[in-house]
């Protein structure tokens, strides 16, 4: 993978570092460039990247590579029918010693959080990990805890037509920034997997991993991203595409206002990573899709696949005209 050589507003280091992090990330999930660049926009972005996929493409290792290298805490939470919300934020118990209650972190007090098989956890749960996510913070008895800065949790669910899920409803898919899958592995990737003789080589490679960035750095570089300049025709094309989502017959809802503010700041983030200070229309035409399929309802059919909702988004955007 190719990371940027040059980073807009951003200081020499951390321009430096995102390119190093970009690159190492890519040597373990490799022939995987578009979800790494993804996951690292998300990052940038400060927002929330959901993978729909099926059980054992990497979904774990990516987050976990990600987490180590931009120098950021990891935990990972397995989501069950039988968690509480308690045990994902955190609970005030009593101190033996002293008799006095104590706030004890729960596992979504990390830099990156894998919240893995979401929709396999009671909507109840689920509605406290995402409001925890929007917030930013966890209110215990009436005290509220700061999470970690930055932070950013990579949820994953399985599709849909598997046994024993709680889809999310529309207004908590809203709060993850990115929408995306790993897939499949290539035929050469998958074969030097089969061919290493051994089952755990992809977690040894993640913890080899030296961390490239700072929690310092990351925060420089998404403070660089509000200045990435995004150009009135360019931002006339993004609300042409969000407004042909609202005006197109397949979809009963488009994407909303939020949702297009939020596209704006992932097309900032691209941008950055492509060492530009200026979004293109390609930033746009490449994240239509995994910023904006999640956010629309496909017309007669509430629960339509992914797959469905973003041929619809690729159909728009291929309609949409793009400025010169």
């Amino acid at each position: 993978m190719h990371a940027p050589a040059h980073l807009p507003h951003a200081p020499a280091v951390p321009r430096l570092a995102l390119e190093a992090a970009v690159r190492r990330i890519g040597q373990v999930i490799k022939d995987k460039e578009e979800i790494v660049r993804l996951a690292m926009i998300g990052y940038l972005a400060g927002g929330h990247v959901l993978l729909e996929d099926v059980p054992g493409v990497g979904k774990t290792t990516l987050a976990r590579a990600l987490a180590r290298a931009v120098g950021g805490s990891f935990h990972r939470i397995q989501l069950t029918a039988d968690l509480l919300p308690a045990d994902i934020l955190g609970a005030q118990i009593v101190d033996r010693a002293s008799g006095t209650l104590t706030f004890k972190k729960g596992p979504i007090f990390a830099n990156v959080v894998l919240a893995d098989e979401l929709n396999r956890a009671t909507p109840r749960t689920q509605s406290g990990l995402l409001e925890a996510m929007a917030e930013r913070s966890v209110s215990v008895d009436g005290v509220t805890h700061a999470l970690p800065r930055p932070f950013m949790v990579i949820a994953t669910q399985n599709p849909t037509e598997h046994h024993g899920v709680y889809p999310l409803p529309e207004s908590q898919l809203d709060r993850f920034l990115i929408r995306s899958s790993i897939g499949y592995p290539g035929e050469e990737a998958e074969l030097r997997l089969l061919t290493s003789g051994r089952a755990d080589r992809e977690r040894d490679q993640v913890l080899e991993i030296e961390p490239a960035l700072s929690a310092d750095h990351v925060l420089a570089l998404m403070a660089a991203v509000d200045e990435v300049v995004l150009g009135d025709e360019v931002a006339s094309y993004l609300q042409a595409i969000v407004r042909a989502t609202r005006q197109a017959r397949e979809l009963e809802t488009g994407v909303s206002t939020r949702g297009a503010i939020l596209f704006a700041r992932a097309a900032r983030a691209a941008a950055l990573l492509g060492g530009r200070e200026f979004v293109t229309p390609d930033d746009i035409a490449r994240l239509a899709v995994p910023v904006c399929a999640h956010r629309v309802v496909v017309r007669g059919s509430r629960r339509a696949g992914r797959v469905e909702a973003e041929a619809i988004l690729h159909g728009i955007t291929a309609t949409v005209r793009v400025p010169a």
